[in-house]
């Protein structure tokens, strides 16, 4: 035991005399006070939670703030996870629908439960959150639910989410805020007829369409959800091909596979405003096809915009960190 106190302890000091720490390096070397914490994390998605974690199981005394409610962040609560769950429930349904006879299975009326199946999502969720809350009180990590402000190079203050503030000190503070949906010019997302990748995965009815500005993996992943489920659906991109990052054979090969499943592509489309529940259209290539556009797609019930940003500025790896920024 001894030796493994040791061993966190030269891990801990090392830590704190890394150069990265810069102008945080002034008080480093000492362990925190009662009032004062080592490591303070701002964010508890995967970035923060894990550092947390680890700080914590170095013998750091750390705190992580989350203004969520829940640790996890995006990829947890509104990301990964929530769209794998509808994911697997919209390909049963598909299966069931257009497989399942050819292997002597038939169903006399199919039909889908749309709160079960939001309702299985929300409890996968649930389920993980609460186990990283659970992982938090096995290391020791003060978890402060509230909305941070840093108001000097070692304080932030905190609006708690079950009201009232707070002043959280921290001899080194890790800004892990990750990203926040982004809107694009005269296009408002309101979260009911105009969502964001948060407001697609809580969709109280299956729209007849849907139009998915974005054909990264967001965008196709949710789209492969309510196409399955029965939406028409068009996927409008900026770029001459879905998912740029994807190899090339792959990204053909994946975008038959969704064709074949009657998801519609406009490619080389710029989205240039919305007028009512139609999208005005510029088309890189050949501006005159764009009224043809329009007609084809016609009046959608949903647009689905995909379009995430970092909620800090980062130049040549420094983050400014001016007193009142808020996250």
């Amino acid at each position: 035991m001894a030796m493994a106190s040791q061993a966190r302890r030269r891990a801990a000091d090392a830590l704190l005399r890394r150069p990265q720490a810069g102008a945080w390096a002034w008080a480093l070397r000492a362990y925190a006070t009662i009032e004062e914490t080592d490591v303070l994390v701002i964010g508890g998605g995967p970035g923060g939670y894990v550092a947390a974690i680890k700080a914590a199981q170095l013998g750091l005394r750390t705190t992580c703030i989350e203004k969520r409610g829940t640790l996890g962040g995006t990829c947890l609560n509104v990301g990964c996870i929530p769209s794998k769950a509808l994911l697997h429930s919209s390909h049963m349904y598909h299966e069931a629908k257009s497989s399942f006879a050819h292997h002597g299975v038939r169903f006399s009326n199919l039909e889908i439960d749309m709160p079960a199946m939001m309702s299985q999502k929300d409890k996968a969720v649930a389920g993980l959150t609460k186990g990283i809350e659970g992982l938090f009180k096995k290391n020791a990590v003060e978890y402060v639910r509230g909305i941070g402000k840093l108001v000097s190079p070692s304080e932030v203050a905190v609006n708690l989410l079950d009201g009232g503030c707070t002043t959280v000190k921290g001899k080194n503070i890790i800004i892990a805020t990750g990203s926040d949906v982004k809107s694009l010019p005269g296009v408002h997302i309101d979260e009911k007829k105009i969502v964001s990748s948060t407001g697609a995965l809580a969709l109280k009815e299956i729209p007849k369409k849907l139009v998915v500005i974005g054909a990264g993996y967001i965008g196709l992943e949710m789209g492969s959800v309510w196409n399955r489920l029965g939406s028409e659906v068009t996927v409008v991109e900026f770029a001459p091909d879905i998912v740029p990052s994807m190899d090339g054979e792959i990204r053909k090969q994946f975008q038959r596979m969704l064709e074949k499943q009657k998801m519609k592509f406009m490619l080389k489309t710029k989205v240039v405003g919305l007028v009512g529940m139609t999208l005005t259209q510029g088309l890189l290539c050949d501006n005159k096809v764009t009224q043809l556009i329009k007609e084809a797609m016609g009046e959608a019930n949903t647009v689905f915009l995909i379009l995430r940003l970092p909620m800090m500025r980062l130049d040549a790896g420094i983050i400014e960190l001016p007193a009142g920024l808020v996250f």
